[in-house]
């Protein structure tokens, strides 16, 4: 799938974003390129939005796994405020435990990494089905949305897990934002299957 973004109010700049889909029996991997096809450098950011169910039922009787130390803190309007680390905190999922009825509309950085550079998160159901997302280096926060702002019949009944390139705002903080110069090109990758 391709697209090209064209200069235009609140984003004058001009991109090219290819996203490939693809499933083996790895699982779904899904792989983003973007590049700079305008004359001036480009401030880039990306995320995705993907949901992990293993199974009926609501979230609350899974239990997570999440590779993360920090948890990025949020204000009013859901903007970036500051930084706390996990270790203490009802937040800390490095070790699986049980999600509860814990509401969870976050940020998450220093990510815990395997020796091929990714970050995973573990959704473990009651049906003993486990949801992963992996996600690479170039992806180094990631969102982690219980939905409890989701209509009724909808909430809880998936955990939102979204890579992020920068944070929420980063384009105003320009906190891990990414620029392009005119030309060059950068990729991502992440990827979700179920055990």
């Amino acid at each position: 799938m391709t697209t090209r973004l064209y200069p235009m109010t609140g984003y004058p700049f001009a991109l090219q974003v290819d996203v490939e889909y693809s499933v083996a029996e790895g699982g779904l991997v899904v792989t983003t390129s973007a590049t700079n096809i305008g004359d001036e450098a480009c401030p880039y950011g990306c995320g995705q939005h993907p949901y992990l169910s293993p199974g009926n039922g609501l979230i609350d009787d899974c239990t997570l796994t999440l590779p993360a130390a920090t948890r990025l803190l949020t204000g009013d309007r859901q903007l970036p405020a500051g930084q706390e680390p996990v270790s203490g905190t009802p937040f800390d999922f490095r070790s699986p435990r049980a999600l509860g009825d814990l509401e969870v509309d976050h940020a998450f950085a220093d990510l815990l990494r395997g020796s091929d550079g990714r970050a995973t998160v573990e959704l473990h159901g009651t049906d003993g089905r486990t949801a992963q997302l992996w996600q690479d280096e170039s992806y180094p926060l990631i969102q982690v949305f219980t939905a409890d702002a989701l209509a009724p019949d909808r909430r809880r009944r998936g955990l939102g897990v979204e890579p992020m390139s920068c944070p929420p705002d980063g384009f105003n903080t320009g906190e891990h934002l990414i620029v392009l110069e005119p030309g060059e090109s950068v990729q991502h990758r992440w990827g979700a299957t179920l055990a």
